[in-house]
């Protein structure tokens, strides 16, 4: 699986180039001097564009938690991962009795750091993994056995935890990867995941550069989800959306928000806390869709000597995310 990319939010950074000598003379030099009828007329300075409307949190246009939500009464802390691939996350880099016994420590430190938001613990498996190899039907994706999903949905069971179903559509569609889920998104506590990382829109091989879902894809996915509710009489379900860039989700103001499904947008990226809590602010909540989620990596989280935030860091985020999720 491609290494997970970072993008700092602060925009507009540039690599730096060295001029060689004199360069700076020459450009100089080719510039043509003002005339005096330019400083008698300067040209019409453009008008300053309105500024962008401040982010409102709570969303005003949330609908009301229906019973048997989950958010915002519950935080989930969820293991990311795929148990054929350490590299992927802590969800296969541990043998599961040890996986499970991390999540229970992780749940015990968020309880304690917010006595009044209890968590629900939570295994988000990616069940199409975004491949660099077209595969048989050039989809650049690989879908995951229904055993492995069953195997992992028993680990959940375990530990009454949830289990999230992670989507990376490679060059296929949302439409086309949930079909063969539905048998499990129609269980109570199954939800799911989509990652526009691994979207590639444009026919680029996963990996290679930043993929994009749009709100449609999403609205998309929410429908199918509704219907389930609504068909099953089932408690609302969950649908997490990964972000740590703006073109990641785009017209993330289309997405469409239903009581019957919880929308999730989840800052993803990966490095220091002050570059995290950047893509957090702008890539998170600058854009309000519904609850937001932030992710911690054990691995590239702390290179360069770095230290894995804590809970109570990032609870000091605005607004507090209510999914937390470890890879």
């Amino acid at each position: 699986m491609a290494r997970k990319l970072f993008r700092s939010a602060v925009a507009g950074v540039l690599a730096l180039v060295v001029a060689a000598p004199g360069a700076a003379a020459q450009a100089s030099a080719k510039r043509p001097a003002r005339t005096e009828r330019a400083k008698e007329a300067p040209a019409a300075k453009k008008p300053a564009r309105p500024p962008a409307p401040q982010p409102v949190w709570p969303v005003a246009n949330a609908p009301e938690p229906l019973p048997g939500s989950i958010l915002p009464a519950h935080r989930i802390v969820a293991f990311y991962g795929n148990p054929f691939s350490p590299r992927m996350g802590i969800l296969g880099a541990l043998p599961p009795d040890q996986m499970l016994a991390k999540l229970d420590t992780e749940v015990a430190r968020w309880n304690a750091a917010d006595p009044a938001t209890p968590v629900v613990p939570a295994l988000q498996l990616i069940v199409s993994v975004a491949q660099g190899a077209a595969g048989r039907d050039g989809m650049f994706r690989a879908r995951m056995p229904d055993t492995l999903i069953e195997r992992v949905a028993e680990w959940a069971a375990r530990k009454n935890a949830l289990l999230f179903l992670d989507v990376q559509v490679g060059h296929s569609t949302v439409a086309a990867e949930l079909p063969r889920l539905l048998p499990y998104l129609a269980r109570p506590t199954v939800h799911l995941a989509l990652d526009p990382e691994f979207s590639m829109k444009d026919g680029s091989t996963p990996g290679q550069k930043i993929g994009t879902l749009d709100a449609s894809d999403v609205n998309y996915a929410m429908r199918v989800l509704d219907s389930l509710v609504t068909a099953n009489n089932l408690p609302p379900k969950v649908l997490v959306v990964h972000r740590f860039t703006r073109r990641m989700l785009t017209n993330a103001s289309r997405i469409t928000l239903d009581p019957r499904v919880q929308v999730v947008v989840n800052m993803d990226g990966w490095g220091p806390r002050s570059l995290k809590e950047d893509s957090y602010r702008a890539y998170v909540y600058a854009e309000p869709v519904e609850y937001t989620g932030f992710k911690l990596f054990y691995h590239n989280d702390t290179k360069g000597g770095h230290r894995l935030m804590t809970p109570a860091e990032v609870l000091k985020l605005f607004p507090a995310p209510l999914y937390i999720q470890y890879q």
